[in-house]
């Protein structure tokens, strides 16, 4: 008989597309298993691109939300699929009410919030065992305690000729065997993550010269800064920020032959197709969510005050990401084979 797993997604992109590492892990140990995912309605598209999920259930309140009643309505119309064990990603009190009201007889998840009232599989996390959010992931598959395998399994978003024919005609981008460079230069955790746009706009004009196509992407969040890039290369990248849907960015994503972007979710998007991938770090640190891809190179300066995990620079000067040069990022694209 095979086993029903509910897993309670994360709310952000990048934090979604690691957590196919715990689906993954979950597969190997049980290949019968049916994994549901309960996640925010913009992610369910993305999970489609997870062959090991079946099915993705859509999270009708928003980040944030208490709304216990809403919550016990849920879990109590989850019941008739007889879960066996629910696996709670998030660290919050809320979101183990739902397969609490679900009646799942198994709920995993690290401990906090006075979560021991809803959950009975309650674990203690030793940050120091486990510093990537990945194996934080990994490890709610395993009984406490257990190891996590030596070859962990990474994510891998699925593309196809298909999907990606059907992308470029809906932006009308014509497929050629000219190089692609894909620049990333948004970050939704604040300004403190993200590139300065001159420096996006000097390594596209490098490569713009050299006769490589120059693709923009990025949330409507990111236009601003998107245009700014587009004034400082007289308009001659395609500019789809804003234009796409997050299911549609992996197309095109898997279509680049190198991405160039801050520490966002799009970055493990990139990561998770496959692509050669270059990563700017500044007030964030690769020792927690770096990319997952033998591909990808990670840039970073040494500064004393970094990293810092604040939004926006505390000390005015933005550093880390201003002293990171061009130059870099283009030597560095120079070395992928």
């Amino acid at each position: 008989m095979s086993q029903k797993i509910l897993v309670i997604g994360p709310a952000w992109v990048g934090d979604m597309v690691m957590a196919q590492t715990l689906f993954k892990l979950l597969k190997q140990k049980h290949p019968q298993a049916v994994i549901d995912v309960l996640a925010p309605a913009w992610s369910l598209p993305l999970l489609e691109r997870m062959p090991e999920v079946s099915l993705g259930i859509p999270m009708p309140l928003g980040h944030g939300q208490l709304k216990v009643r809403e919550r016990c309505k849920l879990g109590k119309s989850l019941r008739h699929r007889q879960y066996d064990q629910a696996i709670i990603l998030p660290n919050s009190f809320k979101s183990a009410l739902v397969p609490f009201f679900a009646n799942i007889p198994k709920r995993t998840g690290w401990r906090g919030e006075m979560r021991w009232v809803v959950l009975n599989d309650l674990r203690h996390l030793d940050k120091k065992r486990y510093p990537l959010m990945i194996e934080r992931f990994m490890a709610l598959a395993l009984a406490a305690g257990e190891k996590l395998p030596e070859k962990y399994p990474l994510p891998e978003l699925y593309s196809s000729a298909e999907t990606q024919d059907a992308v470029l005609a809906k932006h009308q981008i014509q497929r050629s065997d000219t190089p692609v460079l894909v620049l990333c230069p948004g970050a939704e955790f604040g300004p403190a993550k993200r590139w300065p746009e001159t420096h996006f706009a000097e390594v596209a004009n490098a490569k713009l010269k050299e006769g490589w196509a120059v693709w923009i992407l990025g949330s409507p969040k990111d236009s601003e800064v998107a245009e700014m890039i587009m004034q400082q290369t007289q308009n001659q990248c395609v500019n789809l920020t804003g234009r796409t849907s997050l299911v549609e960015a992996v197309d095109l994503l898997a279509l680049a032959t190198v991405v160039v972007t801050n520490d966002s979710g799009l970055m493990h998007i990139a990561a998770a197709v496959k692509k050669p991938l270059i990563a700017v770090y500044g007030a964030t640190s690769t020792l927690f969510t770096p990319p997952l891809d033998d591909n990808s190179r990670v840039l970073q300066l040494k500064l004393e005050c970094q990293p810092c995990f604040q939004r926006e620079c505390p000390l005015k000067h933005h550093r880390c990401m201003r002293e990171l040069l061009p130059a870099q990022v283009l030597q560095t694209m120079s070395e992928f084979s």
